[in-house]
């Protein structure tokens, strides 16, 4: 059952999200007078694969992992823009790279249902190339690589990459699709 909320207070706003601090009572009666949510945009992701079987990824610095993580390319979208127009910009701005096949897409998830509002909407991009120079905006340090396809999923079970659940998540599910779905494909 559905818990009731009681009262609602953001306790900020701001571009990159908002907090909200909401009272609760739960189907048992219980009320729980501090229950916190954070408010995200929906984002998009991608696994890319280039015709030469790479997978295209993105290094950058991530402030609360203090670390430098690979990961696929993934970003929000803009005004009036699909999940599809969404990734693909991501996707160009990047890394440059490119497909002239329409993402695929491959599954849509709440990020974390227990204190977040957003969804992450996960494509594939196969036969991508590099089409063009990163565009970044000012805040972004992104560095562009390319990991065979094959050794991509030996990395991720033995640990061997920096990365994080999204990244890995997307590889297995494209690994699922491309095995159902192109029996005699070039990436098998």
């Amino acid at each position: 059952m559905k818990w009731k909320k009681l009262k609602s207070e953001y306790l900020y706003k701001s571009p990159f999200g908002n907090l909200r601090k909401d009272k609760c009572q739960l189907p048992n009666g219980s009320v729980l007078n501090e229950y916190y949510v954070n408010e995200y945009s929906d984002w998009v992701n991608a696994i890319v694969i280039t015709k030469e079987n790479k997978v295209v990824l993105v290094e950058q610095y991530r402030h609360a992992g203090s670390e430098l993580y690979l990961e696929i390319p993934a970003g929000k979208m803009e005004e009036n823009e699909t999940n599809e127009d969404g990734i693909l910009r991501e996707l160009r701005e990047e890394t440059g790279f490119t497909s002239r096949i329409r993402p695929i897409k491959l599954g849509e998830f709440m990020v974390n249902p227990a204190t977040q509002t957003n969804k992450v909407i996960t494509y594939l991009i196969v036969d991508a190339y590099k089409e063009s120079d990163q565009d970044l905006d000012t805040n972004e340090d992104v560095n562009v690589h390319l990991y065979d396809f094959n050794e991509f999923g030996k990395a991720l079970k033995e640990n061997l990459l920096n990365t994080q659940l999204f990244t890995a998540y997307a590889y297995y599910m494209a690994k699922d699709f491309i095995a159902e779905n192109f029996e005699q494909h070039r990436i098998l």
